[in-house]
């Protein structure tokens, strides 16, 4: 098979470094300390919804889980609909995101979205995570960025680690439902660098009557070295988990009083999972501009043994699924920038190259019963490559105007040798995606941003390739490898207040097509092209040198553009869409020895089914943090979740199961996963 496309990219390679080799190298890079929460000011962004968190916030907002980091971003909601050592379920700007679906995540230039994976497309598990390593996060919404490629769609968010802490780190968490977190970080220097390590181990059984008995294991090594105008780090990271696993259960069940809330239909449901992986980074200052590399190899696996549907499909066995896979990824990232003049105005240039590589041996779904394999309903082993090129340019025409443009290529090529002989196969496909973002101002300490792009996010393989369902053995339309998605936004960001900053946010999002591969059934959920549209508004006061209030309020309308589902339920509302999402806090730092934090969001009412008949509660949850600096070496603090104890739920869904005893046909009934009741932990940090 032939890919030009791929030579032009090596050939753009070639000349990237070229051009490295032939610059001249200045003096050294100063080095900068960030010390505010936010790191938004008036000409540091180029879209009104782009943003950077920093350390310090991070530090001070207790966190239940350790993807709940990505709430700093205004407008997501991280919940979780099954065990801790599963991806969470994200929500961002009218999406039910699944398990990461259309927002991108990076931690230092590695991704964590997995495609053709086998729970579901883009699964972005966290929970490696350690949040105390995280310095900052960079947040951007919209397809507006040419270095944003697959999943980007929605938003992204790109995590940095530290290279070092200025003091070693010794933690210990105990909590209610036996919850036991230990942690030692600490930073090394050497000759030629720095080493930084952290070691970190978890356990929690959670409030189910069925207890988790969640393992984690943890363990990071990160040399950094370098100085001046050339600095690199090397990082090595190790993950292992184990749980039980307590999934959503029939409304019904509960009401009849035949199981609780913390119950489970099917304890048997568990999973396994670990990650390794390996990245190096380097940043390379030039007389005109910087070059950028990043590498990076992962291995992973995932065991994962669920139950949602109970005896509908086989009332003999129970529904009962086992999905696994063995993943190796590697990965490329590169860029070189320049500044210049264009007519005569301050111009910046920047081309990159990204290229990864999934290799799955396998991915398969299976029948299972307590626990354990009873048969194979599909198995795959997939190669996955992807290649995107862009470039950008940012000119400054005027004092007070500037423009960002932009495009990418992005070529993927899918390899899939499945157990069902009509899902094998090969396919590559091709899209281009453009973007142009005019920034006007400042004027009276107000930005006003315009963008518009094109984005794209891509199906599972297995989807791409199959013509006959897996279950069903039924024939069905390969779906397309790359669906085209379209964004525009109009935003403006003001430091008028003495203060605050604020950011206004007006957008927009359609999609070609929301097909999702169903890593449960092992085929193609179709359904049609979408539009999403909404306002976001952003705050941050520093109110006083010790006292930072937050809030952050998104509305958005997610539609299909015609009618989806089945008679008589048809209707055009996306299932799982939210419409409200609010996020309140106040964080106390400095005053005296005490320190603390309270935290308030909500996410809305959600349409469960197409038609809007069924639909979810609202959920208002609060996390609070109380703590107290005993001495310049050791700091206790108590972190109480779900403040006021309220009975809501992390996800609903509106779907059709069968329990024992109940009709053939089953019980379409509401399923809910329940918010952990109000936990408490206490915490002790010595630095040392």
């Amino acid at each position: 098979m032939q890919f030009p496309f791929v030579r032009t990219v090596l050939a753009s390679a070639v000349a990237v470094v070229s051009s490295l080799a032939q610059a001249q190298q200045v003096a050294a890079l100063p080095s900068v300390t960030i010390t505010g929460n936010y790191d938004n000011a008036i000409g540091t962004s180029d879209v009104a919804s782009e943003g950077v968190v920093t350390s310090k916030l991070l530090a001070s907002r207790p966190t239940l889980r350790p993807a709940e980091v990505l709430e700093f971003v205004p407008g997501v909601i991280v919940s979780q609909h099954s065990g801790d050592g599963k991806a969470n379920q994200y929500y961002l700007r009218g999406f039910n995101l699944d398990h990461g679906t259309d927002f991108a995540t990076t931690v230092d230039g590695m991704p964590v979205n997995m495609p053709t994976h086998a729970h579901g497309q883009g699964y972005s598990d966290l929970n490696w995570l350690i949040p105390e390593l995280v310095d900052r996060i960079s947040y951007r919404k919209g397809p507006y960025y040419a270095s944003e490629g697959d999943f980007a769609s929605a938003g992204a968010a790109h995590i940095q680690l530290f290279n070092g802490l200025p003091r070693g780190l010794a933690s210990l968490t105990a909590g209610e439902n036996g919850y036991a977190r230990a942690l030692l970080v600490n930073t090394t220097p050497l000759t030629t660098g720095k080493l930084l390590y952290a070691i970190e181990a978890a356990h929690n059984d959670g409030p189910w009557d069925n207890p988790e008995n969640f393992r984690r294991a943890n363990g990071v090594l990160r040399y950094s070295f370098g100085e001046g105008d050339t600095r690199s780090t090397l990082t090595g990271m190790a993950y292992t988990a184990k749980w039980r696993a307590t999934d959503q259960v029939p409304q019904r069940a509960v009401d009849s009083g035949a199981i609780g809330r913390f119950a489970a239909v099917d304890a048997s449901d568990h999973g396994d999972t670990s990650r390794f992986s390996l990245s190096y980074d380097l940043l390379h200052a030039l007389d005109d501009g910087e070059f950028k590399l990043n590498a990076y190899a992962i291995q992973s696996s995932l065991d994962l043994f669920s139950n949602f549907t109970y005896f509908l499909d086989d009332p003999v066995h129970g529904d009962q699924f086992e999905q696994s896979e063995s993943r190796q990824v590697y990965g490329l990232n590169t860029s070189r920038s320049w500044q210049t003049t264009l007519a005569g105005h301050d111009s910046t240039h920047t081309v990159g190259l990204q290229l990864r590589h999934d290799r799955l041996s396998p991915v398969g779904l299976y029948a299972a019963e307590n626990g354990q394999r009873l048969s194979t309903t599909q198995e795959s082993r997939v190669k996955q490559t992807s290649v995107g090129l862009y470039a950008s340019n940012e000119t400054r025409w005027q004092p007070w105007l500037r423009s960002v443009a932009g495009i990418r290529t992005d070529q993927y090529h899918v390899d899939v040798n499945s157990s069902i002989a009509g899902n094998s196969g090969r396919q590559t496909a091709l899209i281009n995606s453009p973007k142009l973002t005019l920034i006007f101002g400042p004027w009276d300490k107000t930005e006003y941003f315009f963008s518009y792009g094109y984005g794209f996010h891509s199906n599972d393989a297995r989807g791409v390739t199959a013509t006959i369902s897996p279950k069903q053995g039924t024939p069905i339309e390969p779906s397309p490898a790359l669906v085209r998605t379209k964004g525009a936004e109009l935003g403006l960001r003001t430091e008028i207040v003495p203060g605050l900053q604020s950011s206004l946010s007006l957008w927009q999002l359609t999609l070609g097509s929301e097909l999702v591969f169903s890593g449960d059934a092992g085929d193609t959920e179709a359904s049609g092209a979408s539009k999403r549209y909404g306002i976001e508004f952003n705050n941050h006061y520093v109110a006083n040198s010790w006292l930072l209030l937050d809030a952050d309020l998104a509305f958005s309308q997610s539609r299909f553009k015609e009618e989806q589902g089945d008679a008589p339920n048809a209707g055009r509302y996306i299932p799982g869409s939210v419409r409200t999402v609010a996020s309140l806090g106040a964080t106390v730092t400095g005053w005296g020895p005490w320190f603390g934090q309270f935290q308030l969001r909500y996410f809305g009412p959600r349409p469960l089914i197409e038609d809007n008949s069924q639909r979810s509660r609202g959920t208002t949850l609060a996390y609070a943090r109380v703590g107290y600096k005993v001495s310049p070496d050791v700091k206790l603090s108590l972190d109480v979740f779900n403040l006021f104890d309220r009975k809501a739920s992390d996800i609903d869904y509106y779907y059709t199961s069968r329990l024992q005893g109940e009709a053939a046909q089953g019980v379409g009934d509401l399923h809910s996963h329940p918010a952990e009741p109000r936990t408490v932990r206490v915490t002790m940090n010595v630095s040392f």
